[in-house]
């Protein structure tokens, strides 16, 4: 595939994504004095407990971007920096950890989460600031939806998203009659309410729903109830470390071996803490590191991105990271171009923005709700990755382009105002 020709927007918006230059020869070289100048951006994760390991590759997917634009002079002329605190996977804290990154630290944009609740939490706390933020992997519908903000983004896809990208392949390919492991927030729920409307389209039913606190270890008590419930397939909403507890005990019971399973979404981080016979499904996945169909043949911007990140880092990239990378490649973006600190300046330049980025084809945020609109892919489990390649472990088999899978702008407006001031 060859590659278009690119006026001077896409060129910067090329370079914010990482090209060659973005990833060479260092452009940026500090200054004398410099430190007082310094651009700083807030990150919000959850370092420690179950999304600890999805955090660090957001993070790293963050840091990236930043060495991206340090090296090419940073932004408006001040070197990028990050001031990351945990927000121990409570919105609690969290809202702390973003009032002190505001008020303290003086942060000009925030970033993260991971989890769900706590990008609802912090987007309050930006929303009350004027400050933009971008959630970098809180999938929940409400943050680009009824709790939608004019400076908040999303760049990981909806629950809708998910649920609509997965769901009728899933029905079409094992029947109609679910089993639900539902994790009992605001993401699971806004999961549940995606496939029931997926069911309801296509007839079918939800035949047991047990919701699980976050943090489970035994999951004993709700996968007894299977076998009773006879589904035609099992679908797992639980992630990070639960997912693969979860799916570790639904081996130990036999149920994998009984049961198709499936879902949402299935990212690598929690499918390394699984033995190979534990691993199994069909999933969807946001982006990964080793198929065309996620990358795009002719997209060395993708290719380069991989190889550093596995240079770097020592393992290839997952879609934490390209989450990461992503989020705070458009805020700089949207910083440069505005030529401002303004957040609502910022806000205006980066939605609408088509951009050419670590994926295959172009994406941009949604003007009317601020969703990230790119594809989403399903894909087979591949138990033991291949050969010499651990993290080699998905089979991608289709895409689905973001404007067949998200809701239409006019159901979006129904629920989202994005009220600028």
């Amino acid at each position: 595939m060859s590659r278009p020709s690119i006026n001077r927007r896409t060129f910067v918006t090329l370079a914010g994504a990482g090209t060659a230059a973005a990833f060479g020869i260092p452009a940026y070289l500090p200054r004398i004095g410099e430190a007082a100048d310094t651009l700083k951006i807030g990150i919000v994760e959850e370092y420690t407990g179950v999304y600890a390991g999805p955090a660090e590759n957001e993070t790293a997917g963050f840091q990236m971007a930043v060495d991206a634009w340090n090296r090419r002079g940073g932004v408006m002329g001040r070197k990028v920096e990050l001031v990351k605190e945990d927000c121990q996977n409570d919105p609690g804290v969290a809202a702390q950890k973003a009032h002190k990154l505001i008020n303290q630290d003086k942060v000009a944009a925030l970033g993260g989460t991971v989890n769900s609740a706590v990008s609802l939490s912090v987007a309050g706390v930006a929303n009350s600031a004027g400050m933009l933020f971008i959630d970098s992997g809180g999938h929940s519908d409400a943050v680009t939806g009824a709790s939608c903000h004019w400076n908040v983004f999303r760049t990981c896809h909806s629950t809708w998203m998910e649920t609509h990208a997965t769901g009728y392949s899933l029905a079409k390919k094992f029947g109609k009659r679910w089993f639900l492991i539902t994790p009992d927030y605001a993401f699971g729920h806004a999961l549940e309410t995606g496939y029931k409307d997926v069911l309801a389209k296509v007839g079918g039913t939800i035949v047991g729903n047990e919701l699980t606190p976050l943090g489970t270890t035994d999951f004993s008590s709700y996968l007894t109830k299977i076998d009773a419930a006879k589904p035609d397939l099992v679908i797992v909403l639980v992630q990070g470390d639960d997912y693969t507890n979860c799916l570790k005990q639904m081996n130990q019971f036999g149920l994998l071996k009984k049961y198709p399973v499936g879902g949402p979404q299935v990212e690598i981080e929690p499918l390394l803490g699984l033995a190979p016979d534990s691993r199994a499904g069909y999933w969807g996945i946001e982006w990964y590191y080793k198929s065309d169909l996620t990358l795009g043949k002719g997209n060395t911007v993708a290719h380069e991105f991989v190889a550093q990140s596995t240079k770097q880092f020592g393992k290839p990239p997952t879609a934490r990271n390209c989450f990461g990378y992503v989020t705070i490649d458009r805020m700089l973006t949207g910083i440069a171009e505005a030529k401002s600190l303004d957040a609502v300046k910022i806000a205006h330049a980066i939605e609408g923005a088509r951009f050419t980025s670590i994926f295959n084809g172009p994406a941009y945020y949604r003007k009317e709700d601020h969703q990230l609109m790119w594809p989403m892919w399903l894909a087979q489990i591949r138990p033991n990755g291949t050969p010499g390649d651990k993290y080699d472990l998905f089979d991608v088999i289709d895409m689905q382009p973001a404007e067949s899978i998200e809701q239409t702008i006019a159901e979006k407006e129904k629920v989202c105002k994005l009220g600028y001031p």
